[in-house]
């Protein structure tokens, strides 16, 4: 997600403030800017780009000196990456500004109100919206900190503030709810910032807050307290890791803590997705109900990871919705001559947006008339500028090349787009709808379950170090999750490794099992139309050729004890959402052997996070 940085002390703000920007460049972003508090005013500025741009103006136009500010490099959310949008905002007489990590579920109805007032808000952004109603509270005569706990309690979602005041120059306030904030302890100077690389260079005492906190730092001290005002402790603990590792929050790989983050992904992916009415909304769905109603055959087109996630969306779209259903590599689409309607919505999925087969793919699309949705990550990309609706997943930067997080962002996605259709085609009731996506909600536990029992899967992996080849085999939805449990072995353990159709064994696959070979089976909830008792099945078929058979089961399955050589166990979830949590232990799996044979587990040979040529 964004970097933030916030500093109070002795030293000057500017300097501190941009080299903590840097070390922050590695979580990705599109825009930077810093807030400076300076002879009773803000001094500001902010550049669409790289931090080098926003250096390069500074340089041009110089800010005055302070030893009190704040910085922030976007990763967008809410509003283009450009100028306008970055951050900081100011209040509306510029006495306050503020950076922002996060979501802000109810802003547009907080927007409403401020235009209501007489506001004139200058970007699209919901950070804004949090700008002027802190300064509004400053303004009423309460001071920063009060101002932060009286705003906080008014916001829904999952944010980070960081806030300056003109007429306060030695304190920094910042505020947490679900998303990350760490404070950097110094002498005579404190620190704020997304992660302890932001200022590691000058102190390795740091704390760390609770949910729903807000954190008051000066020159002299750090204060904590709650939402509601109540004083509050933070945790103290001493960084002994050194900046590579600092920015990688003490993981050795970013795919490992990529991983890791996914509870949090997931939530943020679900953030301002119902109504107060309990209905369900995109905002981003710039395809009126008319148009998505009108809508009789979906194709969806994607490449590697994406598209195993639209394979899985495949099983939900025509179980909730019943429109057919294709998916298509999007480097074989267009050459196939497919078949395009009006009545044809194309869904393109892309981390990157920038996707070179995929983006070449919905052109294709277009031209034929077709209605065009991306799913996608980056905010402002071209897949999606050229797209005539978007669904992003919010996961935020991701930087290890083998996808993680973002493929679970885009099952949320799917998902969600499955439901909504359903909602405006009227083939499932609001309360049918309402209870899938309270499980999606219940997701975030789910998957941090599995990850607390990751010690398992990293035995389990350091067991076949030494094999050269594995196989992966799963049911309906599980299908999908063998074949992205394969790809994650085949980028970055170099090993063999293929994905089938447990039904498919005896068409020839099943040739290839031998005496010790592991096969990774993904065993679909009981009580699905046989899908358990096939998959059984199976298992029985390559066990008894000698394969040594590692089965992903749910918790209480006991029928398929016997015939596992080892259990991974899984939490109760629908079968349609089981993706969601049994491809995790896959993706430990597949970094521990990895690691343990020596690659480099981020920068994967032959390979690049973004394929941008076809």
């Amino acid at each position: 997600m964004c970097g933030i940085v916030g500093y109070v002390g002795t030293q000057q703000a500017q300097g501190v403030v941009i080299e903590g920007l840097r070390r922050l460049e590695y979580r990705g972003y599109d825009s930077a800017g810093v807030a400076l508090v300076a002879d009773g005013a803000i001094a500001s500025d902010k550049r669409a780009g790289k931090l080098a741009n926003l250096e390069k103006a500074i340089i041009d136009a110089p800010l005055p000196a302070s030893t009190t500010g704040i910085g922030h490099t976007r990763w967008a959310t809410h509003g283009a990456p450009n100028d306008p949008n970055a951050h900081p905002h100011l209040g509306r007489t510029g006495r306050v500004a503020l950076v922002h990590n996060g979501i802000i579920e109810n802003f547009a109805s907080l927007r409403a109100g401020l235009e209501a007032e007489g506001h004139d808000l200058l970007s699209e952004t919901d950070t804004e919206v949090a700008a002027h109603l802190l300064e509004r509270e400053v303004l009423a005569g309460r001071d920063l900190t009060e101002a932060m706990q009286a705003m906080c309690r008014a916001l829904e979602g999952a944010f980070t503030l960081v806030a300056v005041d003109a007429e306060d120059p030695d304190r920094v306030v910042a505020a947490r709810r679900n998303s990350p904030l760490v404070v950097g302890i110094g002498e005579g100077e404190n620190f704020l910032g997304s992660d302890v690389a932001a200022f590691i260079e000058h102190t390795r005492e740091a704390m760390e807050l609770d949910q729903d906190q807000v954190v008051t730092i000066t020159r002299d001290g750090v204060a904590v307290s709650g939402f509601d005002g109540t004083p509050a402790e933070g945790r103290r603990y001493h960084v002994d890791w050194d900046l590579t590792a600092a920015e990688k929050d003490g993981y050795d790989w970013f795919m490992r803590k990529e991983i890791f983050e996914q509870p949090r992904a997931l939530a943020d992916s679900l953030l301002g997705r119902r109504t107060p009415t309990g209905e369900l909304q995109l905002d981003e769905m710039r395809l009126s109900d008319d148009e998505l109603r009108d809508i009789d055959k979906m194709i969806i087109i994607a490449a590697g990871t994406s598209f195993y996630a639209g394979m899985v969306a495949k099983y939900a779209i025509e179980h909730w919705t019943r429109i057919p259903v294709e998916v298509e590599l999007a480097s074989e689409f267009r050459y196939r001559d497919p078949i395009l309607t009006q009545s044809t919505l194309v869904v393109a999925i892309s981390q990157s947006g920038e996707t070179a087969d995929t983006l070449q793919a919905i052109r294709h699309a277009r031209v034929q008339r077709s209605k065009v949705l991306a799913i996608c990550n980056t905010n402002g990309s071209t897949i999606p500028r050229e797209s005539d609706g978007v669904i992003y997943t919010h996961a935020g930067p991701e930087i290890g090349v083998a996808s993680t997080k973002g493929y679970l962002t885009q099952l949320i996605a799917c998902y969600l787009l499955a439901l909504y259709l359903a909602q405006v085609k009227g083939t499932r009731y609001g309360d049918e709808i309402s209870q899938v996506i309270d499980q999606l909600e219940e997701m975030p536990g789910h998957v941090q379950t599995v990850l607390d029992r990751a010690d398992q899967v990293y035995a389990l992996a350091q067991e076949h170090v030494g094999t050269r080849s594995v196989l992966f085999l799963g049911r309906h939805a599980g299908y999908p999750v063998a074949l992205e449990g394969a790809l994650k072995l085949k980028e970055i353990a170099y090993l063999h490794a293929e994905g089938f159709a447990a039904g498919e064994l005896k068409h020839g696959p099943i040739a290839l099992i031998e005496d010790g070979l592991p096969v990774l089976c993904i065993v679909p909830p009981r009580g699905r139309d046989q899908l358990h008792d096939k998959m059984i099945s199976g298992i029985q078929e390559v066990r008894a050729r000698g394969a040594r058979t590692i089965c992903l089961a749910e918790e209480g399955d006991d029928s398929i004890t016997p015939y596992a050589d080892a259990m991974i166990r899984l939490p109760n979830v629908p079968v349609l959402l089981q993706p969601l949590v049994a491809v995790v232990p896959l993706q430990l799996f597949a970094c521990e052997i990895a690691t343990a044979l020596g690659h480099d587990v981020d920068q994967p040979r032959n390979l690049a996070k973004s394929v941008t040529v076809e």
